[in-house]
């Protein structure tokens, strides 16, 4: 592939989230984000845009065609990549939301994230490389000793060490707590490490002096499962500038992000591998982990909704500008001329399919970013405790749709532009064949969609007494009592009530489960569930946006350039309303009959040879 950018964004959709939806400007200019104002959040985002299409989009498919190479234990990454991680950390956007004191601009965490997902969509492959590095540096200045957080997070947050979190095993892989990494303290306070880590994302490179790996690992006598594990930074170079016994024994050879090196790591093979535990009590690796997770997992989310969106902008484009058939009109005229296929009924059926998820994709990820960003100003500044709880409470929530539903579904929107584009969108001249191969992983990777699914499940509706999911009820609940008379969405807010009621219905049949003896029907389940509660939350955002819209119409003259946009609003909230939300009730009913047909099969009967 050339090197031509393809990414694309809508700007004017974030410009919609921030500060027609979701209200960033009631943030902006006081504590703690006193520096910034609207201007300047508009700014960052049409800077960083371009930055982004003309720095990470045209290497992109080069980077994909290239991959990495593995010669002599080293990691070689596409040329270009280089350059552009020294032109990324120049440019400052990896520290948007970091505290001044660490270097870092103390932005909203909602506008970095909107920045990441122009980084994850121009190019996935090589923003994995940074992304880990900043999530390996959180980490540290989150749980580490202040010796730990000087000598390692400066040199991360400015890109001249990279990092990575090592937790997977040959042996154990999303079975996290059966790891078998050790670590035995020596009498200087640090450990000696020993063990193997596979599918280790950026695991190793050439674009750095040095690579800090964050590595789970069982001390002497731990106790087992995730309970015994401890968390080490462990730099393949030491701080005193010595090799520090880190080995890549390969990298993987992929269907999608083919430019990061998925890198198979040992640590010890010479016995002379030295970590340090992050801060200074053992076995709290697992919640320390579960610190860069739960960012990971937005992350992922991030990256689903960026190829998503740009695989709906391509083909919408394409579509615009494809010549194919003549009009249904005049399907019996065959002198009747081509017109572009977005005139065909089909093709528009699948752009405002991908069009309606996309946006309300975005709009959970920024209804998940906006609650930390609240959630942070209310603690900064010594606000209501209950309402932390609150924003708290959403943030647990809502993560494991995000990277759940998000990935599904990006794998999906990827697969039906290629569908747009028929042919042509199989062939490597067209973007979308790479979006469809580097998405699938994201419904894998930091712990699979049905990981996600059984949090939610087993975890997530019963945190706080189940405060956090009435309180997310009571929302849906003030937005339907407030709008279900709407002139023209009362019927597609009637549809959003009738979805509640069966999600609440099915929420109630876990807890029936639970305590029943039926504990096997839960995870057969669980997938649909959380599709369930994602169709729901998607389908409120979507309508809170068409009230939204259709009220700051009624404001315009009929030639604004924001009537069409506002239209769109409208009719994306409508087709999920009417071809969607309808699912969450027929999903209900599918769990309800408590089918155990999956369960009951026997193993031979799947194939008996």
């Amino acid at each position: 592939m050339s090197n031509q950018n393809y990414y694309k964004a809508n700007l004017r959709d974030l410009s919609f989230l921030l500060f027609e939806q979701f209200k960033l400007d009631e943030l902006l200019g006081k504590a703690p984000y006193a520096n910034w104002g609207k201007d300047e959040v508009v700014a960052v985002l049409e800077e960083a845009y371009g930055w982004a299409q003309k720095h990470m989009g045209p290497h992109n498919g080069p980077g994909d065609a290239e991959g990495c190479r593995f010669e002599n234990g080293q990691v070689h990454v596409p040329k270009a990549f280089k350059d552009t991680w020294k032109a990324l950390f120049e440019a400052g956007w990896r520290t948007l939301a970091v505290e001044e004191k660490h270097g870092g601009q103390a932005g909203p965490f909602t506008l970095a994230m909107m920045v990441e997902e122009f980084m994850c969509g121009s190019n996935t492959s090589f923003n994995m490389y940074p992304a880990l590095t900043q999530g390996a540096a959180d980490v540290i200045l989150a749980f580490g000793t202040e010796q730990e957080v000087s000598t390692y997070v400066p040199n991360m947050f400015n890109g001249t060490w990279a990092g990575t979190m090592c937790l997977t095993e040959p042996h154990a892989g999303s079975d996290v707590g059966s790891a078998t990494t050790t670590a035995v303290k020596r009498p200087d306070g640090q450990y000696n490490i020993k063990g193997t880590k596979i599918f280790i994302s950026g695991g190793d490179h050439d674009m750095t002096e040095n690579i800090i790996h964050m590595v789970l690992a069982r001390t002497p006598d731990a106790a087992p499962g995730t309970k015994g594990l401890s968390l080490f930074i462990v730099p393949k170079v030491r701080p005193d500038g010595t090799p520090n016994d880190v080995t890549t024994a390969g990298i993987e050879h992929k269907m999608g992000i083919r430019a990061n090196a998925t890198a198979s790591l040992v640590f010890g093979e010479n016995d002379s591998c030295i970590g340090e535990l992050i801060g200074e009590v053992e076995n709290k690796g697992m919640s320390q982990m579960f610190h860069l997770m739960n960012y990971a997992r937005i992350g992922v989310g991030l990256q689903s909704l960026a190829l998503a969106s740009s695989a709906y902008l391509n083909a919408l484009e394409y579509a615009k500008d494809r010549k194919q058939g003549s009009s249904i009109k005049q399907w019996k005229d065959a002198t009747a001329p081509r017109v572009p296929i977005i005139e065909h009924p089909d093709v528009r059926r699948m752009l405002l399919d991908m069009k309606a998820r996309t946006e309300g994709i975005r709009a959970l990820a920024v209804k998940l970013t906006m609650h930390i960003d609240r959630q942070t100003a209310l603690e900064k500044t010594g606000g209501d405790k209950t309402e932390v709880e609150y924003h708290q409470g959403q943030v647990d929530l809502l993560v494991p749709l995000i990277k759940a539903y998000g990935s599904d579904q990006a794998f999906s929107i990827c697969a039906t532009a290629i569908q747009v584009y028929g042919g042509a969108g199989f062939l490597k001249d067209w973007p979308v064949e790479q979006y469809a191969r580097d998405s699938k992983i994201f419904s894998i990777y930091e712990g699979t969609n049905h990981i996600q699914a059984m949090d939610l499940v087993g975890r997530k509706l019963m945190q706080r007494g189940g405060a956090n999911v009435q309180a997310f009820g009571q929302d849906v609940a003030k937005f339907i009592a407030a709008n279900k008379e709407h002139a023209s969405l009362k019927d597609s807010i009637g549809i959003l009530g009738q979805a509640m009621e069966a999600l609440t219905a099915t929420g109630g049949k876990f807890m029936q489960w639970f305590g029943g003896g039926k504990m096997e029907m839960v995870p057969t389940v669980a997938n649909r569930f959380l599709e369930m509660m994602s169709e729901t939350v998607v389908g409120w955002l979507l309508l809170e946006q068409a009230v939204i819209a259709e009220a700051a119409s009624a404001k315009l003259g009929a030639e604004h350039p924001d009537k069409s946009f506002y239209e769109g609003k409208r009719y994306a909230a409508q087709y999920f309303a009417y071809n969607v939300l309808p699912g969450v009730a027929a999903k209900a009913q599918l769990i309800a009959r408590e089918d155990r047909t999956a369960l009951d099969i026997p193993v031979a009967a799947f194939f008996p040879g």
